[in-house]
């Protein structure tokens, strides 16, 4: 199994920029469909990027698209979630997720489809 861990959380001020980490170990990431999801105070947690097992395919929720990227690093097997232009609206806590049926020809948009979670990290914007 794999294990993961998020970092890169932080208060930063409206049109702001963050890059959040997630650091995995146990396994590679090229056997995981990976992706982030976020949850807000009082709210369901809710998908925000997602990437395949190979990295060459990704999705984004109509929120955030044009303003964040997910990528992979596989030589140091971590998964990245730039975030720029940031709003209000994005303060969350943020959670990495990783699906091991790298097979599937959809990444999951809901997150009981994920089998392995971070731990996840705070992301406060301010106005």
């Amino acid at each position: 199994q794999v294990q993961l861990v998020e970092s890169g959380g932080g208060l930063v001020q409206a049109r702001g920029s963050l890059r959040l980490s997630c650091a995995a170990s146990g396994r590679a990431i090229n056997f995981y469909i990976m992706a982030w999801f976020r949850q807000a105070p009082g709210k369901e947690r809710e998908i925000v990027a997602g990437s395949s097992a190979s990295g060459r395919t990704t999705i984004y929720s109509d929120s955030v698209k044009g303003r964040f990227t997910i990528s992979r690093d596989v030589a140091k097997n971590t998964v990245f979630l730039q975030m720029n232009s940031l709003k209000p609206e994005d303060t969350a806590v943020y959670y990495c997720a990783a699906d091991g049926r790298d097979y599937l020809p959809n990444i999951g948009t809901n997150p009981i489809q994920y089998d392995y979670w971070g731990q996840g990290t705070q992301v406060t914007v301010s106005s």
